[in-house]
């Protein structure tokens, strides 16, 4: 191993929880009760290094503040010594908590990190706005003046500009349940589950949601919420595709791993993912389900490499619209995307997916004779991306 691979950052460790739907298996669980005993496994997992815990990096969007990373490293054990700091990238935060950890490590700033991302629809505060009272339902994506589209909305928006069909979106939600149900039934996700309150099987996926059982739901947004403008405006009738069939659901969950360097990996004798590249990018914030596109595009530039020499693909599934605008965009192998299912199946934790993305990745990865890399991105609210390339160290 030369010396820059010795200290190049990689992951290991990967784990997450189940994945709950909001309301059910985890609603009693605050959103630290997830974080905690996925840190204490990675955390137990890598002890033999001997090695610091230099800082926990955790994802969260929901709040309820307090730095959720710091209280979820406390509760998880780790000692009154180990720091903690939390991460808001919306939907990309998880990824970018990792992203984060492994820049230090890259810049010789510490040597393990625990990162990841965390999630309780549940349990999220309910706040309100002082001057009206009303209901705090969400963060603004953009300040006034700009466009500021609720996500599903602007998912109908995106298949009606990019001709993604109903039928097409169907199909892939299909899918997406058929492989989840499937990979679930032969215990695939079983390894990279920690058990949390008892609870150790997603909650989602439904091998019965077919074609047939889609097609019975109703457009989840009347036609013209997308806010159609020029860019849209003979796009109208295609409106009205997105429903809650080729939706994620809101969900629960969380996902941690260890990011460190090449040699601690080699010591402990755990399969890595070395971060070959990343990237974030931003763009129109009333098209936010096209973000992961650009952030894919310039993280495979900066690893040199093109969209076909991806071996294994994750995109969060929030929309299947905006998986299928990604691909398409890209020209992705589809059979690569989320190959065991995804969000759309499993649900999405929006502060932990990325970092799911990442478990999710690595599983298929380190169970495959596949030397290729592999690709995580997200899109974000507000119209930014994210993208991550790891290749499988053997």
């Amino acid at each position: 191993m030369t010396r820059d691979a010795a200290s190049a950052p990689v992951i290991i460790a990967p784990r997450r929880s189940a994945i709950g739907t909001a309301g059910r298996s985890f609603a009693a669980q605050t959103v630290d009760a997830l974080a905690a005993p996925l840190l204490a496994s990675v955390a137990a997992t890598v002890a033999p290094s001997g090695l610091p815990i230099d800082d926990v990096v955790v994802g969260n969007c929901m709040g309820p503040g307090g730095d959720l990373a710091r209280v979820a490293a406390l509760r998880a054990g780790l000692g009154t010594s180990v720091p903690g700091v939390t991460v808001d990238r919306q939907c990309g935060s998880g990824l970018d908590a990792v992203m984060q950890a492994a820049a230090r490590v890259g810049a010789r700033h510490g040597e393990l990190f625990l990162a990841g991302g965390a999630e309780s629809a549940s349990t999220a505060p309910h706040r309100s706005w002082p001057e009206t009272g009303e209901r705090y339902s969400r963060a603004p994506f953009a300040p006034t003046g700009f466009p500021d589209p609720d996500m599903g909305p602007a998912a109908d928006r995106l298949a009606a500009v990019r001709g993604i069909s109903r039928e097409r979106q169907d199909a892939w939600a299909a899918r997406s349940h058929a492989r989840a149900a499937a990979a679930q039934a032969k215990g695939v996700f079983d390894d990279e589950i920690v058990a949390i309150a008892g609870v150790e099987r997603d909650d989602r996926p439904r091998a019965s949601m077919d074609m047939a059982r889609l097609a019975r739901f109703a457009p989840a947004f009347t036609a013209g919420a997308g806010a159609i403008d020029d860019a849209t405006a003979g796009a109208a009738d295609r409106f009205g595709t997105v429903t809650a069939g080729n939706s994620c659901g809101f969900s629960d969950g969380a996902a941690m791993m260890a990011v460190t360097t090449g040699r601690a990996a080699r010591e402990l004798g755990l399969p890595s993912l070395r971060i070959v590249a990343t990237a974030v990018t931003a763009g129109d914030p009333s098209l936010p389900g096209i973000g992961a596109a650009p952030a894919a595009r310039l993280a495979l530039a900066r690893a040199g490499l093109p969209p076909a020499g991806l071996g294994f693909i994750e995109i969060t599934e929030a929309f299947a619209a905006q998986v299928l605008a990604v691909s398409d965009e890209l020209e992705l192998d589809e059979s690569l995307i989320s190959a065991d299912g995804g969000a759309i199946a499993l649900g999405h934790p929006w502060g932990a997916s990325g970092a799911v993305l990442l478990v999710r990745l690595a599983a298929r990865m380190f169970a495959s004779d596949d030397a290729r890399p592999g690709l995580a991105a997200c899109s974000i609210g507000g119209g930014q991306g994210i993208a991550m390339i790891v290749e499988r160290i053997t």
